[in-house]
């Protein structure tokens, strides 16, 4: 929300010397996030002043209209003659007034005029349109004020060229701050200064509750009260669509944030940053019958003014009329009913429509506007008959149009709120002493209605929904009173026994893959199908049954996360796109895999007590399973070239290696075997098993998969579980042999087909406790193996603790080794 230091003032009788900077300080200290302070026209600098064009010649023998012009402004040259200046806008004529700088000026921007020889001649100035200004976006010709300016004045005091403007960025709790009203007064409760109220207009007679002098507006009625529970109309004929929008009433739109379109809009747009209250003007002519407010029927469809036919939802909120929805309610207008350049019969219409179905629909439609940004957040429910009647009164005022007697009110009851709260509460949870006192003063000043002594009644405000709770009192009274006198006192927790057995090994699998080179991102738990799909999951793969949260950040995201993948994948995908193609990334955090017979909703349980153990079995069984898993994703190379010589890509073998540094953590060996398993390419892709549990997969990724995502060929990826790897086993320190190692090298020539981890395990259990470590160091495979025939070359080093092994033991050792993998594998000494 941006708000001009000088609108605030209006409604806030701030001390003369207060700045926007100072201002600013007093709003962060009363809770309000004030992110920046713009000071608008600082660098504009005079003379700037109202000009009267006295005559007009057209230069010939340029590619662009030039004119050559003489200006009356008055005394402000000094002179009293008028001023000599080229301009190139045609947009004015004879007689008109223009804001004119004269030489010695400063243009917002730094931009400095002077008397300078132009398209042959003397240009003693400039006249200004209001992009040069600083007050508008508006690039069609010069700024051209009313006939009644007058002559000489100072154009910078004038127009409000210079001014503070706050830019607060409002917090989903506070939408009584998305207007100049709420700024306003918080800024008057923060000063100690009155606040005059922009919504404290007098109605027409019976204006009240009931109907004004003059009966009905346009007809309407409520059809589902759980959508709205007031709507107001009310109409003016013979608007003039040429009238031009009040040139201050611009310059607060465009310093606001908004762009000035006509008059119309402008007014309902005006009132919605002053007020908080949307408005929306219908054309009279386009409406058909009665309107009702109600929910969408299955099937229906809307055009919104933005051009989008849209399919609506049954929770969807419209206003309809006989014709069919004419606007999605709070959100955005319908196209067949928007007014236009020949509109001069308006229906004018505030309502106030739920939040909670506001802010499902906008999120639903993917809409989102300046009238559902605060419908969301709540709107002031005692508005619609106010600012509507002020809305007809500026249309009137300044497009000649006239007010219809009467007023549209349609309203469903709805019982003032009230909260009992101690009067000492705001004390206790502060940890200062305030008082009754303070606690009633402060709260009235919020707007509370407070009664009682020790126990306090207190009604909140209209335009406070957000106070439904005595911790929110407590909040507003402590705020008020100033966070920085609460005392910093240091908490006291109680003793504890530090971290679990699951927690450390979280924690050491994270700093052994750091230290392995990867580098740890943290991905939203968040998902969407197509996620699932970029991964070519089947139809009916566990992993495809995700739960959908009920109030998701995003509707593009509306799933909780069954694998870690697709979050990993994205950050990749963000990072290659920004340049690091050499990319080792994991996570480790929970997936959420819905059990077979868990209920469709988790029971909603009573906040006045807790839970019974009845009511805690049921929660827990509504509730996802939610193991930890950790994954790695790898992309370029793995080892960067240099002096040093070439680097090496990142390989399966590599995503494999970091499922081994995962399991050594827990004190595991993984045993490989080869898989096909979706996203990874069917031949390079490794099940990962613990023991006969398997524990995740392994490998490159497949190339479908690589492109849905938009990553490097030959990217590789492992997730396991970490719940399925076992309980960590405590580490004890190996016992070091201070024997001499033996080494023994042994290739073996076996099937294409056989895997080397088999080859692997067989020499490991066939070496016996002898067998200190294993390498493989290299694979053939050519004529000298035969067809279909591959050689693995391992490195075997043996070493007994408590002596010096003979050749002999050690021959033994690796002939033992060799004897074993050749029952199970086939294998055959090479050479032999």
């Amino acid at each position: 929300m941006r708000a001009p230091l000088s609108w605030v003032r209006e409604y806030a009788e701030l001390p003369a010397g207060v700045t926007g900077r100072a201002l600013a300080a007093e709003l962060i200290a009363a809770g309000l996030e004030v992110e920046t302070v713009e000071q608008a026209g600082a660098d504009l600098t005079g003379p700037l002043v109202v000009g009267e064009v006295l005559a007009i010649e057209e230069l010939t023998g340029f590619k662009k209209p030039i004119r050559y012009c003489q200006v009356n402004v008055g005394d402000a040259n000094g002179t009293g003659e008028p001023q000599n200046i080229v301009c190139g806008a045609t947009n004015f004529a004879v007689g008109d007034h223009v804001v004119v700088i004269l030489p010695g000026g400063v243009l917002p921007g730094g931009f400095e005029i002077g008397a300078r020889k132009t398209y042959g001649r003397m240009s003693e100035g400039m006249i200004c349109s209001v992009t040069e200004l600083g007050i508008g976006d508006d690039h069609s010709g010069i700024l051209v004020l009313p006939q009644d300016t007058p002559v000489g004045a100072d154009a910078i005091e004038l127009l409000g060229l210079r001014d503070d403007v706050l830019d607060i960025a409002v917090t989903p709790d506070r939408g009584y701050a998305l207007s100049i009203r709420g700024i306003a007064r918080e800024a008057a409760t923060a000063y100690g200064v009155p606040f005059k109220d922009p919504a404290d207009v007098e109605l027409p007679a019976g204006g009240g509750r009931g109907l004004e002098d003059g009966g009905e507006a346009y007809p309407a009625s409520i059809g589902d009260p759980s959508a709205c529970d007031r709507f107001v109309l009310r109409e003016v004929r013979g608007f003039d669509p040429d009238a031009k929008t009040p040139m201050w009433m611009q310059v607060r739109l465009h310093r606001a944030g908004m762009r000035p379109v006509s008059l119309a809009v402008d007014v309902t747009n005006y009132l919605m940053l002053e007020l908080g209250q949307p408005l929306h003007a219908f054309d009279r002519g386009k409406l058909t019958g009665p309107i009702v407010v109600r929910r969408a029927a299955p099937g229906e469809k809307l055009e919104t003014l933005d051009h989008v036919k849209r399919t609506l939802d049954p929770d969807d909120i419209l206003i309809t009329d006989e014709s069919g929805p004419i606007s999605m309610a709070g959100t955005m207008g319908g196209l067949a009913t928007e007014i236009d350049e020949r509109s001069a019969d308006m229906v004018i219409e505030a309502a106030h429509f739920d939040a909670m179905g506001t802010a499902r629909m906008s999120r639903r439609h993917r809409l989102h506007s300046e009238a559902s940004h605060r419908f969301e957040r709540g709107v002031d429910r005692e508005l619609p008959l106010y600012a509507s009647y002020r809305a007809v009164r500026m249309l009137a005022e300044f497009g000649g149009a006239e007010i219809v007697p009467g007023v549209t009110h349609a309203e469903a009851p709805v019982e003032p709120a009230t909260l009992t709260m101690p009067a000492g509460h705001p004390d206790r949870v502060a940890g200062v002493t305030y008082g009754r006192d303070a606690v009633v003063r402060r709260l009235e000043q919020v707007g509370c209605t407070v009664a009682g002594d020790g126990v306090l009644t207190v009604t909140p405000p209209s335009w406070r929904p957000d106070l439904t709770d005595p911790n929110d009192l407590a909040e507003e009274v402590i705020r008020l009173e100033g966070y920085e006198d609460i005392p910093a006192r240091a908490p006291r927790p109680a003793a504890g026994k530090g971290l679990t057995a699951r927690q450390r090994l979280r924690r050491r699998v994270g700093r052994a893959l750091a230290g392995a080179g990867y580098v740890e991102a943290l991905a939203f738990p968040f998902i969407a199908e197509k996620d699932l799909d970029g991964l070519h999951l089947p139809a009916g793969d566990a992993r495809r049954r995700t739960l959908r949260l009920a109030n998701p950040l995003s509707e593009e995201e509306p799933l909780l996360r069954t694998t870690l993948l697709p979050g990993l994948l994205k950050v990749l995908a963000l990072n290659v796109g920004r340049g690091f193609g050499d990319a080792a990334l994991f996570e480790i955090g929970v997936v959420f895999r819905p059990r077979p017979d868990a209920p469709e909703r988790a029971p909603r349980l009573a906040v006045d007590r807790g839970p019974t153990a009845d009511e805690v079995a049921t929660v827990e069984a509504a509730l996802p399973d939610q193991p930890h898993r950790v994954a790695v994703v790898l992309s370029g190379d793995r080892e960067p070239s240099g002096w040093w010589g070439e680097g090496r890509p990142a390989l399966w073998a590599d995503a494999i290696e970091a499922a081994r540094t995962v399991a050594r953590e827990v004190g595991v060996e993984l045993t490989v075997k080869a898989d096909q398993h979706e996203p990874w390419h069917p031949g390079r892709c490794a099940a990962l098993y613990a023991g006969d549990t398997l524990a995740g997969h392994a490998g490159e990724l497949h190339p479908r998969v690589i492109k849905a995502y938009g990553l490097p060929p030959r990217t590789c990826a492992m997730e396991l579980e970490l719940g399925r790897l076992g309980d960590p086993v405590p580490v004890r320190a190996p016992h070091v042999s201070s024997y001499p190692v033996a080494t023994q090298d042994v290739a073996l020539v076996v099937d294409s087909a056989v895997p080397a981890a088999e080859v692997e395990t067989a020499l490991r259990d066939g070496a016996g406790d002898l067998l200190e470590a294993i390498r493989l160091f290299d694979v053939y495979t050519g004529e000298q193996v035969g067809e279909g025939r591959k050689s693995l070359a391992y490195a075997l080093r043996f070493r007994a603790p408590d002596r010096t092994l003979t050749a002999e033991e050690a021959s033994e050792a690796r002939d033992a080794a060799v004897a074993a993998a050749s029952d199970r594998t086939g294998a055959v000494l090479r050479g032999a």
